[in-house]
């Protein structure tokens, strides 16, 4: 029961007929509410279930109907044409069993259904079963022809005996006749459609899906079709899609006047079986093949297998055999590919891929394997070996004779023989490639051995007397040696002599190089004789070098030395002058128009880039400049991180200072000139660590203090009036006309008193920059001890009087203690005065 209790009352019809059965039933209920009065005039909802076996039984179909009851309280609705939820009503099959009615109710017409109820469907609906033909009685009047659209089966026989289930006859003669005629109308049909299906659902190896038998000379199946498949068998598992069986005859017989006799193929990429396997027990031919037109015997293609493939297992059989009894070929390969073979010979074994043999000629004309090209103007080669194995070491050709050669004729008795037969050809006659990244004994383009005592490992002879061409020319297009000679004894690595004018050895670098036209090395660590000597005993140069070019970058000598050591004589260059005169190494710009340095010392390492020392009283280094240039300039570029400059003094007893700087002229004798942003202008060290510093805003700092000959300290202030009417010891107010400025003291017992003119500051403070000039302002002292001028118009002054402003202008006088205001005093008298006229004494500064 649900929290509203309704009463539902329940009418059920149904309207049947043997031609067409409708598709629905007649639902009819009173509704009340829970005081048991009719709920009148009000749209309602009802949930419809039809439950299989029993009254919990599954729900086959469900649907949602809505409508309103009268005022009666009466609601009828048609079961089969609401908002179908689950199921299809055409399809429930009312022969299996016994069925339910599951109604569930929502009063307000909404999907909460409050109340619920459960019927059994009695006998009146169980006649839509009249529809299949199966609730018994009735009769078909033929001819019969009925149209319904419906998913299910229209007409269904089961034969649970031996028998057919359905059987059509036909006793007539005519031609084109059917015993039982399947027609599929539509045009547009869906793939697979067929007239007349037959199907075996037996798991025997002897099932058939359709058998069609005949007893004369006819067809047992005959299909026939203008576009598509006359007959088509479908094998979904392990059988056959078409089997053909015969006794004597032939078992399978394709035949066609204008199309392809029969198309046997997989469409299963992952299907590796044969798509046609023919075989035989006797000794005839497998498949015997002819033709009497132009056309091949057969022909055979391949996307990735063999088109061909023979197999034999007998050593006196042959997988494939051509045989030629005329002027033909007994196997032609043809090919159109880029890639693949017209003829590939192929060992799996220990025999030949290809073998090509003389077996009885004699006269020297036969050849085992001829290749050719240039046949119809072709293009290709002749013939190409290759091993694709990076560990075989056997020879991919070997070329191998016995015989005597031919002294007279040395063209004659080779084991090999090539032969560019061109004048006009450009091609090698011989071309050897190694293609490897090690330069091992024997890895080469060509390899020659003299295995005798005799014999040249290589010969090239050029034997035209008219020619011009070298017999030999050695080219390397990457970083190794054109030619590279060893000699392992004591013969020379290189022989060479002239026997006319030209140089035993010649070497030169062509205009479009950038290599050496002579490099000498010696590779023993042990061998102390010179890479190369030369010498002259004549006034001439014994070396000379000049790159001849004005727009050239490279030295004219270039040494270099590749050692851990640093002693005396390990140098790219080694100048020695062994006499009383000379220069060890000179080095001269003689352009008078040239920028370019005399000398350039440049290290990438950590030493120095000029070492320089004097071992008697000379300087180690002497530089002068004859012009407007420095005589020595030290600066780090850009990308450097070093020192532009440095000295130093290792001898704890020298006392010469390490950098001495004089100038007889009128500029700086020294200049810090900081462009960088940020670092200090200077640091001094003592003991490497930072004692005092000017950082790059000018601020100094010093860890021990500063000691000036000043003794106060003052700050550069503006006067008004002039300049020169101020004077040191002049005692300084602030000025109410003008700001930031400062003028003499004029009244008594001032409270703008402000500081006393400075003599000699030993600190001044200003605004401005250390370049302005300050000739416009006064160095006003703020604190210290600094000579002021005094009066006796407050009395005599005794040491550590207080002292304020006077009548007298810029003079100051004692302090009379019951006058003195806070901001009035100037500072303490350091000295006695009991004079007359006004003087100077020192005071300690210190406005209060």
């Amino acid at each position: 029961m649900k929290k509203n209790l309704l009463i539902l009352g329940l009418i059920l019809g149904c309207f049947l007929a043997f031609g067409q059965v409708p598709e629905k039933m007649s639902y009819q209920a009173v509704i009340r509410n829970l005081s048991g009065q009719l709920i009148i005039n009000q749209s309602i909802a009802v949930k419809v279930s039809v439950l299989q076996g029993s009254a919990a039984g599954p729900v086959v179909y469900s649907e949602r109907l809505t409508g309103n009851t009268n005022a009666n309280g009466l609601i009828s609705l048609e079961i089969g044409t609401g908002t179908v939820l689950t199921g299809t009503f055409a399809a429930i099959n009312w022969t299996t069993g016994n069925y339910y009615l599951k109604t569930e109710t929502d009063p307000s017409g909404g999907t909460s259904y409050t109340i619920s109820g459960t019927s059994q469907l009695l006998s009146v609906p169980y006649a839509m079963y009249a529809k299949s033909a199966g609730g018994g009685g009735g009769s078909f009047t033929l001819p019969y022809s009925a149209t319904v659209n419906n998913t299910a089966s229209l007409f269904a026989l089961t034969n649970d005996g031996d028998g057919a289930a359905i059987e059509g006859t036909n006793n007539t003669t005519t031609s084109s006749i059917a015993s039982i005629r399947g027609v599929v109308t539509s045009t547009s049909a869906g793939g697979f459609s067929s007239g007349v299906r037959g199907i075996n659902n037996g798991t025997g190896g002897l099932g058939v899906g359709v058998w069609g038998s005949q007893n004369g000379s006819g067809w047992g199946v005959y299909g026939v079709t203008p576009n598509g498949l006359g007959v088509y068998g479908n094998a979904s598992g392990n059988g056959y899609g078409v089997y053909a069986n015969s006794n004597a005859g032939t078992g399978l017989a394709a035949i066609s006047t204008n199309g392809v006799a029969a198309n046997i193929s997989i469409t299963n990429n992952s299907n590796a079986n044969s798509a046609i396997i023919a075989s035989t027990a006797g000794n005839g031919t497998v498949v015997n093949i002819s033709t009497t037109g132009t056309g091949a015997g057969l022909r055979s293609t391949s996307g990735a297998g063999f088109a061909l493939h023979g197999i034999t297992s007998q050593v006196s059989s042959a997988g494939v055999v051509g045989d030629n009894n005329g002027n033909g070929e007994a196997v032609v390969g043809r090919t159109t590919s880029d890639i693949a073979g017209a003829v590939v010979g192929r060992n799996d074994g220990g025999g030949y891929g290809v073998r090509g043999f003389i077996a009885t000629n004699s006269t020297g004309t036969a050849i085992g394997v001829l290749g050719q090209v240039g046949l119809n103007n072709s293009k290709g080669r002749a013939g190409r070996f290759e091993n694709f194995n990076q560990t075989n070491e056997n020879n991919t050709l070997e070329i191998e004779t016995n015989g005597n050669g031919n002294i007279p004729d040395n063209t004659q008795g080779n084991a090999s023989s090539f032969l560019v037969n061109n004048t006009n050809s450009v091609a090698a006659a011989v071309r050897g490639e190694v293609k490897t990244i090690f330069g091992n004994f024997g890895a080469a383009g060509i390899f020659g051995i003299s295995s005798g005592t005799g014999g040249f490992a290589g010969l090239f002879h050029a034997s035209n007397t008219a020619g011009n061409g070298p017999a030999l020319v050695a080219l390397t297009d990457g970083n190794g040696n054109a030619i590279t000679a060893n000699a392992g004894k004591n013969g020379n690595g290189v022989e060479t002599n002239i026997d006319g004018n030209g140089n035993a050895l010649y070497a030169w670098v062509p205009s479009f190089a950038t290599g050496r036209a002579g490099r000498f090395e010696i590779f023993n660590e042990d061998n102390d004789t010179e890479v190369i000597s030369v010498k002259t005993v004549g006034n001439g140069t014994a070396g000379n070098f000049k790159v001849d070019r004005t727009t050239g970058t490279s030295p004219a000598v270039k040494g270099e030395v590749n050692s851990i050591f640093a002693n005396f004589g390990t140098a790219g260059i080694f100048g020695l002058s062994s006499g009383t005169g000379g220069y060890g190494g000179l080095f001269y710009s003689s352009n008078a128009s040239g920028n370019g340095p005399a000398v350039l010392a440049l290290t990438e390492g950590n030493g120095n880039g000029i070492t320089a020392n004097a071992g008697g009283s000379g300087d180690g280094i002497e530089a002068s400049c004859d012009g407007t240039g420095n005589a020595i300039s030290g600066f780090i570029p850009n990308f450097g991180t070093g020192k532009a400059g440095r000295f130093a003094n290792f001898n704890n007893a020298n006392g010469q200072p390490v950098v001495h700087i004089t100038t007889t002229g009128t500029g700086s004798t020294l200049l810090v000139n900081h462009q960088g942003p940020s670092g200090n202008i200077s640091v001094y060290q003592s003991a490497s660590v930072n004692v005092a510093r000017i950082n790059k805003a000018g601020r100094g700092f010093f860890n021990g203090g500063t000691q000036n000959s000043g003794a106060d300290v003052a700050e550069a202030f503006d006067v008004e009036g002039n300049v020169s009417e101020y004077e040191p010891g002049d005692i300084l107010v602030i000025s109410t006309d003008s700001d930031r400025t400062i003028e003499k003291s004029s009244k008594p017992y001032s409270t703008l008193v402000a500081g006393v003119y400075a003599t000699k500051p030993g600190v001044l403070l200003t605004e401005e920059n250390i370049d302005a000039d300050l000739s416009g302002k006064v160095p006003m002292g703020v604190i210290g001890v600094i000579p002021t001028k005094v009066c006796l118009e407050g009395g005599k002054i005794k040491r550590g009087d207080l002292l304020v402003t006077s009548s007298k202008p810029g003079v100051a006088m004692k302090a009379n203690l019951k006058k003195v205001r806070i901001g009035q005093v100037i500072g303490k008298a350091l000295q006695d005065y009991n004079q007359n006229e006004t003087a100077k004494i020192k005071v300690l500064v210190n406005i209060k």
